[in-house]
Formats: structure tokens, sequence, C-alpha cells
């Protein structure tokens, strides 16, 4: 008789086009997991801001064409590794998972919903934020997550907008954006953009600061394990998140 190998899971990731650092990153992550593969999708993403123009990059029917080629290799879960809904609004993430399901009959999520599940897990009131975005972006943010009984008034951000460019900012920024809110008292901090490389800091951060470190590219990867129900215990060196299994 031959032996059957274990089911393979296959996550399928939705990427902003100009966004060279999240791939490798969930890369990474996932390889700690038995039987889990990643593959990844794009549609274009040039600039975070919120004139006009920015935001039609996020109208769902260029998301959903993207997701499309994920359901050709039957991925098990579609995830949204992207932080839009922060100033779009969280139901706009709602809506979008409600439509790629619809679409692909595939379940979806994504990185700020995988976020909010765990900010309400936690029972998190408080959160700092880092960001590379401009002020209106980042204000914007700020108020949604008000309107969620989140405060984050603690937060720091880069004034900057060109999502590509976002790959270049410096591990020493990064480190000096941490420090500078962990100095101000935030227990729980959110690395909030994926094109930031920033989450293989995340455990090093948590060591030495004593707070929680919710990245928002590992967001994603934690949600849509637990939709997949794929245990994250074995993930180690990206955080505690992954020991919320």
């Amino acid at each position: 008789m031959i032996k059957q190998s274990p089911k393979r899971i296959c996550f399928g990731i939705l990427v902003p086009s100009s966004n060279t650092v999240l791939e490798p990153l969930t890369q990474q992550i996932v390889s700690q997991l038995d039987n889990v593969s990643v593959h990844f999708s794009r549609f274009r993403v040039l600039k975070i801001a919120l004139d006009p123009a920015a935001l039609a990059q996020f109208d769902n029917s260029a998301i959903i064409e993207a997701a499309r080629l994920l359901a050709d290799a039957k991925v098990d879960v579609i995830g949204w590794s992207g932080t839009s809904s922060g100033w779009l609004g969280f139901d706009a993430d709602v809506k979008l998972c409600e439509e790629i399901t619809a679409a692909t009959g595939i379940p979806a999520t994504t990185s700020v919903l995988g976020l909010n599940r765990l900010i309400k897990r936690l029972g998190i009131t408080e959160m700092g934020l880092l960001t590379p975005y401009t002020d209106d972006v980042q204000s914007a943010i700020i108020e949604n997550y008000r309107k969620l009984g989140v405060d984050c008034s603690v937060e720091h951000h880069l004034c900057q907008s060109d999502n590509r460019g976002f790959a270049n900012i410096s591990e020493k920024t990064l480190d000096d954006g941490f420090w500078q809110l962990a100095q101000r008292g935030a227990g729980v901090i959110s690395v909030f953009c994926t094109g930031l490389k920033a989450a293989h800091l995340v455990d090093r951060w948590e060591a030495k600061a004593g707070v929680t470190v919710l990245d928002t590219v590992a967001t994603v990867v934690w949600d849509m394990c637990r939709i997949a129900a794929v245990d994250t215990r074995s993930i180690q060196g990206w955080g505690i998140l992954f020991q919320q299994c």
C-alpha cells in the first residue's frame, strides 16, 4: 500500500505590485510550518496617499482579479498582505474578503483583520503605531482605531508616500522609531505597513523591551493559519503572536 503524504496547505497572498519586502519575509515565516506553502499574486499599488488616484488603486475589481489567479492554484486561504483598510475603514477589508470568497469560493482575510482579531483576543485598548506614512494617512488610521476603542495616540510615522521606497527605510530608522514608542510607554506596538522590512526585528524588540509587537506582514499569516487550522507554535523568532494558537 502506498502511504499518502499529509495534505499540503497552500496559502495565497495578494501583494502590492511595488512591494519588495513582504514576499521574502512571508516565505521565511511559513518555512517553519510543515506541509504549508505560500504563493503570490500582485495588483498595482505605487503610492500611499488620500488623493483620488491613490485611493483608486484599492478598487476591489483589480484585487479580485489577482485573487482569481490564486484560485487557479487551488489555495486554501487567500490573504491580502496590506494595510489599506487602516485609512479606508475596516469595513473595506470585510467587504473585500466577502467579494473574494464570492468570486473564488476560498476563505479570505487581511493583515488588518488579523491584527484586529489579535487586538480583540489580547484585550488591547492602547497600541503604538510605527508606520512610514504621511500625516493625513496616519491621522486616518488613528481615527479608525479610536472608533474601534483602541488608543493609538502614541505613534511614530516617517512622512513618506512612495510604496516602493518603504523597502529602503533602514533598520536603524525602524529601531529608532520603535524605541521612541517603547520609551513613551507603548506596551503593544504595531508595525503597520507590509512594505517595511521589520518583521525579522520583532523577536529582538520584544525580548529587549518587554512589549508585544504586531507586524502586519505576520498578522495576515497568523490569521490564515487560524482559518486553515494550522498550529503556529512551531514558528519561532518572529514574535509572540505565533504562540497565540
